[in-house]
């Protein structure tokens, strides 16, 4: 029931003095340097006042697309810009809601104060840790971690102003107010774990990436929307699927094609390597599931390079010091097509295909036939390709010169000598070369996997709705390296 008319009026007071508050020290701590670049403060504006049409209406709430927009400006631009979009989306949010004039007044005031605190607070720690302005791998991180840790407190902070409202206007303890509150933080801390992870991409690959991955977020929320509510009706389930399938496939392929862009021969040497790996398993007898995880590791062998920074990815020769970021595209690899579910076996086919035979490979030194099979059938499949095209600074070689290199890398323990030899007699029996390799597309087979994973109970080895919001975390963990 509502409280007394005297404390809820000054409540009220309260809540208009924070506000005003915010706002003078926002004028008095903030600085130009803030609100720069301008299109940067456009788009986090922009995205905070699409939140309500974006929004996903829950049993227990609504979730909105305004915790990424203002964690964001938290940590890209400062104090006075958050609170600027907490303040942009509540107004929007509380006039299509039509609700009470205290109750926008305090959401103006909590979605003021929290994001400016934050912001204080961000700036404050960025300095403290000397990670304000630099893009290096370790201190990226760090910052991430710091944005993550600010927004958890903000949203602390965000609930107290909001209970303290709700205890004087109805009467409703703190206490009674958290298993209220409780749904939603899933939600809040999964959005704000992705801000911090788009801020970080920011940071490190600039304003486009981060367009691209919002407007993938904004697609994919809509998505889930739509399947949240067709989870009764099974004819629109299916179609639905379908969609979330396919925008996983998506996020990879965009992946690809991105690092086709600043790379051209990354998407003909995927394909090709795709092919002649899909080739030799099915000489060696590998059956449909092992010719597929062959193709779709060859496809995306290579997608670890999407973090490399243009100093090391378009190098004539790689310095030193940029050694330990080119043995770690394995791992980085992995760990994006680790995100699909079902791809396990895709996974640790990219981890492994720089092992060496010999145990002198990386990342675990494994020796012999302790490397998945894949790995060293992808190993020999991406050497050939690179010798016969000569990618980089390689030069090309004939084919018998690219066999003849093969059969000494098998000598000298870094390839399988009995696959290179199947390899090898595959070639000259079938006249294979990288020339007659599918392009990109027609090997990915889009059309025909999406449609075989979302058909319900579809796919062996991949659950019928995966998700691509993993996908876009672990790009956001490799980018904050």
């Amino acid at each position: 029931m509502p409280g007394p008319p005297l404390p809820r009026r000054l409540f009220l007071a309260a809540e208009v003095l924070l506000l005003a508050g915010v706002g003078a020290a926002s004028a008095l701590l903030g600085h130009s340097g803030e609100w720069h670049p301008a299109s940067l403060v456009a788009l986090l504006f922009l995205l905070a006042l699409l939140s309500e049409p974006f929004s996903v209406k829950l049993r227990d709430g609504q979730l909105t697309a305004s915790t990424i927009s203002i964690v964001l400006a938290i940590g890209l631009l400062g104090p006075a810009p958050a609170a600027g979009c907490g303040v942009a989306a509540m107004v929007l949010a509380s006039a299509v809601r039509r609700i009470a004039f205290s109750k926008w007044v305090n959401n103006l005031a909590a979605f003021a104060a929290a994001p400016f605190v934050a912001g204080l607070a961000m700036r404050w720690l960025a300095g403290q840790f000397h990670v304000l302005h630099s893009s290096h791998g370790a201190d990226s991180f760090v910052f991430g971690l710091l944005l993550l840790a600010v927004f958890i407190a903000a949203l602390g902070m965000n609930f107290v102003l909001i209970g303290v409202n709700a205890l004087v206007e109805e009467g409703h303890s703190l206490r009674r107010q958290i298993p209220e509150f409780l749904p939603l933080l899933p939600g809040e801390l999964t959005a704000g774990a992705l801000a911090a992870i788009l801020a970080v991409a920011y940071r490190s690959v600039g304003l486009p990436m981060l367009i691209a991955a919002i407007v993938v977020l904004l697609i994919f929320q809509r998505l889930t929307v739509s399947l949240l509510r067709s989870e009764e009706r099974a004819e629109q389930l299916l179609a639905r699927s379908r969609q979330l399938v396919g925008l996983q496939f998506g996020v990879l392929r965009t992946l690809v094609r991105a690092l086709e862009m600043r790379d051209r021969s990354s998407a003909r040497h995927a394909a090709a390597v795709a092919s002649y790996a899909t080739s030799l398993g099915a000489e060696l007898g590998c059956g449909d599931e092992e010719r597929d995880v062959l193709r779709a590791a060859g496809l995306l062998h290579e997608i670890g390079k999407f973090t490399w920074p243009d100093r090391v990815l378009h190098a004539e020769e790689v310095a030193q010091e940029d050694e330990v970021i080119v043995r770690n595209h394995p791992q980085e690899g992995a760990i994006l097509v680790g995100a699909l579910d079902g791809y396990g076996l895709v996974a640790d086919a990219i981890l492994h295909h720089h092992e060496r035979i010999d145990g002198r490979g990386y990342p675990a030194g494994l020796i012999g036939a302790e490397i998945p099979l894949a790995s060293r059938i992808l190993a020999i499949c991406s050497t050939y390709d690179t010798m016969a095209t000569g990618r980089g600074y390689r030069s090309a070689m004939g084919p018998e010169e690219a066999r003849s290199e093969l059969r000494v890398a098998a000598r000298n323990g870094q390839l399988d000598p009995d696959l290179v030899e199947r390899f090898i007699a595959m070639l000259e029996r079938d006249g294979v070369t990288a020339a007659e390799a599918p392009d990109f597309e027609t090997t990915l087979e889009f059309e025909r996997r999406v449609q075989e994973i979302a058909e319900p109970g579809g796919g062996d080895s991949v659950n019928r709705v995966p998700l691509a919001a993993g996908i876009l975390e672990r790009l956001g963990a490799l980018v904050a390296r």
